[in-house]
């Protein structure tokens, strides 16, 4: 009985504490306030009650604009003319009430030169490429206008630029304000906005009936290093699966088409992901994804970062010290990093990332018998990979699997 009431008191405080108090949201509308006001994208910073207020569309429109790098200097029209003649913007009427939030979602995202959505799914295709770091209601607020402006000052336009370089350019505020604002280094809470939409649960299936049925055999982590569907996992997340599927953030799961690249020893896959989900309705074209460190130049006490899917539960951030970079691990072909960032049962595939938002190593185990020991296997097998290989399925991976024990 008291095993069962821990257990509940438990899974309580993790709701609990899963739910912002309204306090932390209204602190965090604020200093995005701050951000828009200290870059000339807003005159000040409204009182609490405008922040709570709907955001317009003519607000939305006129923050777009800005964000844009577009002054009353350099457009010869209304913002509402403006954004409507570069595509932005479709909707004309209705300037005082309430935006959508997808309809700020698609106006944002082809402003950034997106494509391959609609205004029905431009919020769910913001999520998954994370642009956006959380799901907004239906309508926005102020303080969430701003909000997700701010988190998109960061983000990349379809060319690899960040936003923020666009103030630059126009001359709303410098490079030392930019670096200021946007550091190069990230903290815990800028990794796990900005990339953990790259990171997925894996779930395994043994067989075709299990998959069928949906019943998971095994999982672990994985995470993509392409826009258009490469993946990296362990290999003992894939072993004796002759299916798998790769869930992401925003609930959409896909199955796993393919394996590039296997190595047993160094305990790393590259994988294919397929970019139509696994019920076919739905075909995306692209995925978050993250950048690899060709040289990761870890050293004893680095900060490091783990993100994955620990338990199977949801997706986590831990972070942590690098102990040791070199460490020889039985059964491993290569020297492992043993750092301090938690990781449990699921998080094997999971990413180990420097502070600079670069995979360092993918994280694999831990010593039992130690504390805070955790082993993540280094990346240079799936560097020298070849990623154009056509690669074979899961069940061939498995089949070869038994022949050779």
């Amino acid at each position: 009985m008291k095993k069962r009431f821990l257990a509940l008191f438990c899974v309580l405080t993790l709701l609990l504490g899963a739910v912002p108090s309204a306090a932390a949201l209204e602190g965090e509308s604020r200093r995005a306030a701050e951000t828009l006001a200290s870059l000339g994208l807003i005159a000040s910073v409204p009182s609490q009650e405008a922040l709570e207020a709907p955001a317009t569309r003519l607000q939305s429109t006129e923050l777009l604009v800005r964000f844009a790098g577009v002054t009353s200097a350099t457009r010869e029209v209304s913002v509402q003319e403006y954004a409507v003649s570069q595509g932005w913007v479709t909707v004309t009427g209705g300037q005082h009430e309430a935006v959508p939030s997808s309809e700020f979602c698609a106006a944002l995202l082809r402003q950034l030169g997106y494509e391959g959505f609609t205004e029905e799914t431009a919020g769910l295709f913001a999520r998954r490429i994370a642009l956006t770091t959380r799901d907004y209601a239906e309508t926005l607020s102020l303080g969430d206008l701003y909000q997700l402006v701010r988190d998109a000052l960061a983000f990349p336009n379809r060319e690899g630029v960040p936003a923020v370089r666009k103030l630059e350019e126009a001359g709303l505020c410098t490079q030392a304000q930019a670096q200021a604002l946007f550091p190069e280094e990230l903290t815990a809470r800028q990794v796990a906005d900005r990339h953990m939409a790259a990171v997925f649960r894996l779930d395994t299936y043994y067989t075709e009936e299990a998959y069928e049925n949906d019943v998971r055999s095994n999982g672990g982590s994985g995470f993509f290093i392409s826009f258009d569907g490469l993946a990296v996992t362990n290999y003992h997340t894939i072993d004796s699966a002759v299916r798998a599927t790769a869930n992401l953030i925003t609930g959409e799961c896909f199955e796993v088409e393919r394996v590039l690249f296997y190595d047993t020893e160094a305990d790393l896959a590259l994988l294919r992901v397929s970019r139509t989900t696994r019920d076919q309705k739905t075909t995306v074209p692209s995925f978050s994804f993250l950048e690899l460190a060709e040289d990761p130049a870890l050293r004893r006490g680095d900060p490091v970062y783990t993100l994955g899917v620990p338990l199977g539960l949801t997706l986590a951030i831990s972070d942590g010290i690098v102990s040791a970079t070199d460490h020889e691990v039985e059964g491993y072909t290569f020297p492992c990093v043993i750092n301090t960032a938690d990781i449990s049962h699921g998080s094997s595939g999971g990413v180990l990332m420097n502070v600079y938002g670069r995979v360092v190593g993918v994280t694999t185990g831990a010593y039992s018998a130690g504390n805070n020991l955790y082993i993540s296997v280094p990346l240079i097998p799936i560097l020298s990979a070849d990623w154009t290989a056509e690669g074979v399925t899961l069940a061939e991976v498995a089949e070869e699997a038994r022949g050779s024990r």
